[in-house]
């Protein structure tokens, strides 16, 4: 008897969901977050309240802005509201009814039109210069994708469909893989390389360091033995015979991969065939670096790779200069990193290490400067005597170092001391504890990545994050570090880069600026009018269209008895503002139903209006108000609504610039009648018009 399954004909592709494919989202709104209100500007978003309005009771929402003056919104408006991303008593919020935010707004507006235009050029170009097509057989990359020991993540699977899609689609790829350390990401960059060079192709694959640039290079090699095609390596690490033998096998085409450091960019190597560039850790390298790489060849497909990319990188990807796939999945029995953010004290340093090592495990050190390790491999000596210390450091030579990192891998000694330079590549299983000395001298991403050294395995880690006693930190820099410690959840280095983005910006997109406009305005409007701009300057569809304004009597809202949690229903407002499309509305109730049970009658007139303004915005409906004898309508585009003069349809007419749908029946009202009028305008209305 032989078993066929459906993967052994069409490939293992089939066995994820494609709806599970993941998406980069808007962080929730908070009570207590500063947002920014699109005709009103920076405020702190206070609390959520009821009034009562002609008999109904309605939720609002309380901002409150410079000299404690408040705003109440309403959940219709909720659309206008942006998450600012910014500490409260880190800005100046602004005055109501002041001069400085329409000034800041209309400058910001002027940065994002000109930026929209730049980006349409660039896709436009992109479009115009198509790529070669790369796409292997199906069975030699089944051959290759067989040697993968792990069953795929559905991220996993989604991304690599996502990026052989891309390389067979005739146009130059740049995509971001985004997913925290030990996710997946390498695979993904694996099947990427396999289908460029089963097609020919070279393919050049950047680290940062010459461990993890070594480590590629040893699983490259496993992972292509068999195949015929020649793996080479690049970095300080290899010596001048093997460096030279591999540039001219660059040169001539034999190699077909190789895998390196900067050591790739230099004027001494040059390809006979490249197809591919993988960047891994993107975030580790310069700007201008990662285009030197990109300029290696005309119409070059690139793969960037980083748990924590940085603000630049992650704004081109949510701007669209950059597609992007999100490894959400967690690997089977990993556990979250223990974060403890504290001042240095030698006991509880001592008793760290010293459970460690108790239960068969290794600790990392870290400091954040070379010359901190002299000092503080002498108070480990005095603290833990029992205990072995190796140290590595950048000024180490070369082999020496590789050879101390791959010892320590190996098993020995119990405390690697060392500076940043672990950061990437260095995979330890037994390794459960990491002490950062002074954690204010790191970056966000450096920290997600150094505690990323640790909790490889099924065994609980701890990171321990110790100031300098006595010494208050800075509010922004306990901020920074705050974060660490609010997201230290599995697949969190998304969410890291995020805050990044909030606290520094992202900078020009296309130079080295590290000063946006996006500061103006915070992420979120930002985003939203980027969008609207490349639309605009795209011809793309309308990029004013908004939802639908729809004035019932009854509005609907999320009550206290269904959801509690002032917070949570601040955060579904926000996100039912957001949803334009049917699908996405049927996704939001189950997930609903899901949560909090069975609707109550207020929630299924809520989400049932919304789907009503939904469908008005499709019909290019700006407004519709409800009346005790008629429903009028008001189009967004006056122009093409004065044709409705000549129209003579049962129940709609054309009167003060509005069209008035009749009710044929007084018993309909509500939102039951916007219901009939629309779907009279539906039945009449040319669809060039909308």
């Amino acid at each position: 008897i032989a078993m066929v399954a459906a993967a052994d004909l069409f490939g293992p592709a089939l066995k994820a969901d494609a709806g599970m494919a993941a998406s980069i989202l808007e962080p929730e709104l908070r009570i207590g977050d500063v947002v920014v209100h699109e005709d009103h500007g920076l405020g702190v978003l206070a609390a959520v309240e009821q009034v009562d309005l002609a008999g109904q009771h309605q939720d609002v929402v309380r901002l409150e802005y410079h000299g404690g003056a408040s705003l109440l919104v309403p959940v219709d408006d909720f659309g206008e509201i942006w998450r600012y991303g910014s500490e409260p008593e880190a800005v100046s919020l602004d005055r109501l009814n002041g001069e400085g935010w329409p000034k800041r707004r209309e400058a910001a507006l002027r940065e994002i039109d000109r930026l929209a235009k730049r980006l349409v050029g660039l896709a436009e170009m992109r479009s115009s210069q198509p790529a070669e097509i790369i796409k292997p057989s199906r069975a030699d990359l089944a051959r290759f994708a067989a040697k993968f020991p792990y069953t795929e993540t559905p991220d996993q699977a989604a991304a690599i469909r996502a990026v052989l899609d891309d390389l067979s689609s005739g146009r130059t790829m740049n995509r971001l893989v985004c997913g925290d350390v030990g996710f997946g990401k390498t695979e993904v960059a694996l099947r990427a390389c396999a289908a460029a060079a089963l097609c020919g192709k070279q393919v050049a694959v950047i680290a940062p360091t010459t461990v993890l640039a070594r480590q590629h290079y040893e699983t490259f090699s496993r992972r292509f033995a068999g195949t015929g095609l020649q793996v080479a390596h690049l970095s300080r690490m290899v010596g001048a015979a093997k460096a030279k033998a591999a540039k001219e096998g660059l040169r001539s085409g034999q190699v077909t991969i190789v895998v390196g450091t900067q050591a790739l960019a230099s004027r001494s190597v040059t390809f006979a065939n490249l197809g591919l560039l993988v960047i891994d850790e993107e975030h580790r390298f310069g700007v201008k670096l990662k285009l030197a790489l990109r300029n290696m060849a005309p119409c070059l497909h690139t793969l960037s790779m980083s748990a924590t990319p940085i603000p630049r990188t992650l704004q081109s990807a949510l701007s669209g200069i950059q597609d992007v796939s999100v490894l959400n999945s967690p690997p089977a029995k990993r556990r979250p990193v223990r974060t403890i953010l504290a001042a240095f004290d030698p006991a509880s340093v001592r008793a760290a290490l010293l459970r460690e090592f108790r239960r068969g495990g290794q600790s990392f050190f870290v400091v954040p400067r070379i010359e901190d390790i002299g000092p503080v491999s002498d108070q480990l000596n005095r603290l833990v005597p029992e205990l072995g210390v190796m140290t590595a450091h950048g000024e180490m030579k070369g082999r020496q170092l590789d050879e101390v990192m791959v010892g320590f891998a190996d098993g020995d000694g119990d405390i690697l001391l060392s500076t940043d330079i672990i950061e990437s590549g260095l995979d330890v299983p037994r390794a459960n504890t990491i002490i950062v000395w002074r954690p204010d001298r790191f970056g966000l991403a450096q920290l997600h990545q150094l505690r990323g050294r640790v909790g490889r395995g099924a065994m609980q880690a701890a990171a321990f994050l110790l100031t300098e006693p006595g010494v208050e930190l800075a509010d922004g820099t306990r901020a920074r570090l705050s974060t660490m410690l609010a997201l230290d959840r599995l697949g969190s280095g998304l969410a890291i880069s995020q805050r990044d983005l909030d606290l520094r910006g992202a900078g020009d997109l296309f130079g080295e600026d590290q000063a946006g406009h996006m500061k103006l305005i915070g992420v979120g409007l930002y985003e939203h009018l980027l969008e609207r701009a490349v639309s605009a300057a795209g011809e793309g569809a309308d990029p004013n269209r908004q939802l639908a304004n729809i004035n019932v009597p009854a509005k609907g809202a999320f009550p206290e008895s269904y959801v509690n949690e002032p917070t949570v229903r601040v955060g579904l407002y926000a996100r039912l503002s957001r949803i334009r499309s049917d699908l996405d509305l049927d996704a939001f109730s189950e997930e609903l139903e899901d949560r909090f049970g069975d609707m109550p009658g207020e929630v299924t007139v809520l989400l049932e209006l919304t789907r009503l303004r939904i469908a008005a915005s499709e019909l290019g409906v700006g407004k519709v108000d409800v009346g005790p004898e008629a429903v009028a309508i008001t189009l967004r585009n006056k122009p093409l609504a004065s044709r409705w003069r000549d129209r003579k349809v049962l129940g709609l007419e054309y009167r003060n610039g509005r069209v008035i749908f009749r009710r044929i029946e007084p018993r309909v009202s509500g939102i039951d009648a916007v219901r009939l009028a629309l779907d009279a305008i539906r039945a009449v209305q040319p669809k060039h018009e909308v």
